[in-house]
């Protein structure tokens, strides 16, 4: 018996494809009411992304999702209807600056994130600009100098965004090699590829830590969760749940992981997230 009390989704790839207008920037309406059906028959709904608040912020409200949910990668846990944080996962100062100096230095497109803002500096605007501006729903905010003037900000997460698989070979190796302590993972989206997003956040923070502080706060057991993502860095929270899914456009590596929990507790969607294949899922589990 199908005992699904919660679910948590990723995003990009889950409910946003790359159909601008269709499916991008906010998901198609057919999955937005959903959504908002599920909600309204008392099922909490979190959504989980490397995304800040601000750019999932109309999806939460169209479909009345008003609990916390998981942003920044992990490092703010946030209800964006009521603006109330439950975690902030805030980097060292001195931490930020070296990372931040490293990418400048090295020509890597970088950003930085506080709860409500993001940043860039001036002379790095580039084609990526517009591109993140579509997929964030918000213009950066622009400085002279980001690596000086970073140690003014509560930083929560940086992001070296790499041109390609090559690129974050190297982006990846730069950040191993100043050897911060800072946590390093990755994340892509539909319309920007081959685009590569890292996601430098605090020590020990992830969307598995995430999923359980929101297992805690919407006060359902991770056993009795289904999450659900695309990307093989999704299977952190995944994981961590009694149920999981993934999209049939998600990566082979997680559809084979996904199918390692139990019979009955996981489901493989038949459609991509471009024919709204999540309204699949969410009635396999939540009828």
């Amino acid at each position: 018996m199908k005992e699904v009390k919660g679910i948590i989704l990723d995003v990009d790839g889950v409910i946003v494809g790359e159909k601008i207008g269709f499916n991008s920037p906010n998901p198609h309406s057919e999955v937005i009411h959903k959504l908002k059906e599920l909600r309204e028959k008392g099922n909490p709904i979190s959504l989980c992304t490397a995304k800040p608040h601000f750019s999932i912020g109309n999806i939460i409200k169209e479909a009345g999702l008003d609990n916390y949910h998981i942003t920044d990668g992990g490092s703010v846990i946030i209800n964006p209807i009521n603006h109330s944080i439950v975690k902030r996962h805030i980097l060292d100062k001195e931490l930020a600056k070296q990372v931040l100096n490293l990418y400048i230095e090295n020509n890597v497109y970088t950003e930085f994130y506080t709860v409500d803002d993001y940043y860039i500096q001036k002379d790095q605007e580039n084609k990526i600009t517009p591109q993140h501006r579509h997929i964030l729903q918000k213009d950066a905010v622009r400085l002279s100098n980001i690596v000086e003037e970073s140690v003014k900000y509560d930083i929560t997460k940086i992001m070296p965004i790499a041109l390609d698989e090559n690129d974050q070979v190297r982006v990846e190796k730069m950040f191993e090699e100043l050897n911060t302590g800072l946590t390093l993972s990755w994340g892509i989206h539909p319309v920007a590829n081959p685009l590569k997003f890292g996601i430098i956040t605090a020590p020990g923070i992830s969307k598995q830590e995430g999923a359980i502080e929101i297992s805690k706060n919407i006060k359902v057991p991770l056993e009795n969760i289904l999450a659900v993502g695309d990307s093989t860095s999704d299977w952190q929270f995944i994981k961590m749940c009694g149920y999981g899914a993934a999209m049939q456009n998600a990566s082979d590596k997680l559809k084979e992981l996904v199918q390692t929990k139990d019979a009955n507790h996981f489901k493989i969607s038949q459609k991509s997230v471009d024919e709204n294949g999540i309204i699949e899922i969410l009635d396999y589990f939540c009828k």
